[in-house]
């Protein structure tokens, strides 16, 4: 069995009754730890939190696994989900299993030499039905009601990204104070409150070639009931990242031939939901200031010792980039 960080395969084996597995880390993941493992016949997919420092409820498997099996059968792709197992003396962390599910996540130009332009408007659009699909799902009616709270949601998002920013913080940050302070003087009131995923973007989903599709829409830790514009916000930034073609949050993907801008985006969303979004500019600006935070823990935790991941190395460099972002987009909205 080949030595994995953060899995231990032997005890992995012995939990699930079967002979000796092989697996691999997935590359490209910023958060949780994603594996492939195989005893020769069966193949699952293995999601556990990160090594070392990890921030409180960030890394919820139990969560996961129960919105992604709660989702099955509407119409949000998601994978099939297997095993939950929350006893971390198995492999030192929860974990559970779910199925593989084909096409590739779309973090790089390299990636992408059979995208025409009409694959990447379909896909673009697609992204966004699937998002609207998403926030459509009647919570009760998928065994979800008490998913979560809604009443003062946004309130407790800044809070709780604030006091994530503080567990991770290790150096100066500009302006990351200002843009909080900003932010908690100006919560919206939500209008709606919706299953949301958390962390919606084109690289947490599967994306098939011939016709282009997602096939499964992945990373649900973040997920709960709440204002479904932060979901789109948080969507906007990613697609508009630091607005280069090299751009290390986007990958330069969404900048390719093709691709909706991220306001066309937001007009499909409205067109398809009826959603008032004359407001997002809160919702962006928090949105980059909630991926500000990821990043410097991210940051934090490598810096540690505590993660593994390519590219992590580099990501440091970019929290400070997103706060003046996340600024100008609050002193454009209000």
């Amino acid at each position: 069995m080949t030595a994995l960080p953060g899995l231990d395969l032997r005890a992995l084996a012995t939990h699930l009754g079967t002979g000796p597995l092989t697996g691999e880390l997935f590359r490209g993941g910023r958060s949780n730890l994603t594996y492939r493992v195989s005893d020769g016949t069966r193949t699952w997919v293995l999601r556990r939190p990160p090594l070392g420092h990890v921030l409180a409820t960030a890394h919820d498997m139990a969560r996961e696994f129960r919105v992604i099996s709660a989702l099955a059968g509407t119409a949000v792709p998601v994978p099939g989900t297997h095993r939950l197992v929350e006893d971390p003396s198995v492999i030192g962390a929860p974990f559970y299993l779910m199925d593989e599910m084909p096409g590739a996540a779309l973090r790089e130009r390299s990636q992408c030499p059979w995208l025409t332009p009409d694959d990447a408007r379909v896909l673009s659009q697609r992204l966004v039905d699937v998002l609207a699909d998403l926030h459509s799902v009647d919570p009760a009616s998928v065994g979800l009601a008490d998913f979560g709270r809604p009443d003062g949601f946004l309130t407790r998002q800044v809070t709780r990204w604030g006091k994530q920013l503080d567990a991770s913080r290790s150096r100066d940050l500009p302006g990351i104070d200002e843009l909080r302070d900003k932010l908690a003087a100006t919560v919206p009131t939500s209008t709606r409150a919706t299953i949301i995923h958390g962390d919606y973007r084109l690289d947490n989903a599967l994306v098939t070639q011939d016709p282009p599709r997602i096939s499964a829409v992945l990373d649900w830790e973040m997920a709960t009931l709440g204002d479904p514009l932060a979901d789109l916000g948080l969507l906007y930034v990613y697609w508009a990242g630091l607005g280069s073609d090299n751009d290390p949050i986007t990958g330069g993907v969404t900048s390719l031939p093709g691709f909706l801008t991220a306001d066309e985006l937001v007009a499909r969303y409205t067109a398809r939901t009826g959603t008032d979004t004359s407001g997002l500019g809160w919702y962006i600006a928090f949105g980059y200031f909630k991926l500000a935070v990821i990043v410097e823990g991210i940051h934090f935790r490598f810096a540690s010792g505590q993660t593994v991941g390519a590219g992590f190395d580099k990501l440091g460099a970019f929290t400070v980039p997103l706060v003046r972002q996340g600024l100008a987009a609050a002193h454009k909205e209000l």
